[in-house]
């Protein structure tokens, strides 16, 4: 199994070694979290061409927020190595192709979805989220794409997404969370599931610094 880095300071050694090329992964977690931070992480940890598609956010909200931490956005998209695709979330079947297109054009490999959690409200059944989800990473892995999804927690929810299905149909599941440590609020995150991987099951602090998230593998919160 090739493994490629998620760009995110100790996120490769609690993923058992990084992320598992071609595969599809869900980034999940609760509002703040840090979750855009981390999948712009994961498209500039290489100079493999990559894609930030939006369903919220609009593209120059995506620059700034790159800039915030000195990451040139504007200079791999002159270069043709990186592109921001902003859609509605409704329209998502007619623009796969248009995704796909943009894929091939600039030979991407690395592809960030924000968020599942948009498509989802727009559709009537969650079932219909799974067969989206499922499309996608169809045509993510027939482009040898290794691929981000990225989703929300509902507060005192105890589903992994906000739609309980997103986690299912992804490969692997990394959750960002607040966890409470002696009456203080702290940031935690836990690899799920990386199916055939041995990963860390643990949750492990991280801090959202001037250079993006880091993590400390080496310790953990015991509940």
């Amino acid at each position: 199994m090739n493994k490629i880095s998620s760009g995110v300071t100790g996120l490769d050694e609690i993923l058992g070694g990084g992320i598992p090329e071609r595969s599809i992964m869900l980034l999940t977690g609760t509002c703040g979290a840090g979750k855009t931070i981390m999948g712009l992480q994961f498209l500039l940890a290489s100079n493999e061409p990559g894609i930030y598609v939006s369903f919220e956010e609009e593209e120059d909200g995506i620059r700034e927020t790159a800039k915030i931490f000195g990451w040139d956005i504007a200079k791999r998209e002159a270069a043709g190595k990186f592109r921001i695709l902003k859609y509605d979330p409704f329209r998502l079947e007619d623009i796969l192709e248009v995704i796909e297109n943009n894929i091939r054009e600039i030979g991407a490999k690395r592809v960030v979805f924000d968020s599942v959690a948009a498509l989802g409200i727009y559709l009537k059944e969650a079932s219909e989220l799974r067969r989206m989800i499922l499309q996608i990473d169809r045509i993510m892995k027939k482009n040898k794409c290794t691929t981000v999804i990225v989703s929300e927690i509902i507060p005192g929810s105890s589903s992994l997404s906000r739609f309980g299905v997103e986690e299912f149909v992804s490969d692997g599941v990394i959750v960002l969370d607040n966890i409470n440590v002696k009456g203080e609020y702290k940031r935690a995150v836990t690899v799920w599931k990386l199916r055939g991987v041995n990963h860390s099951r643990r949750m492990h602090p991280y801090n959202i610094t001037s250079r993006g998230i880091i993590i400390d593998p080496k310790n953990v919160f015991v509940k």
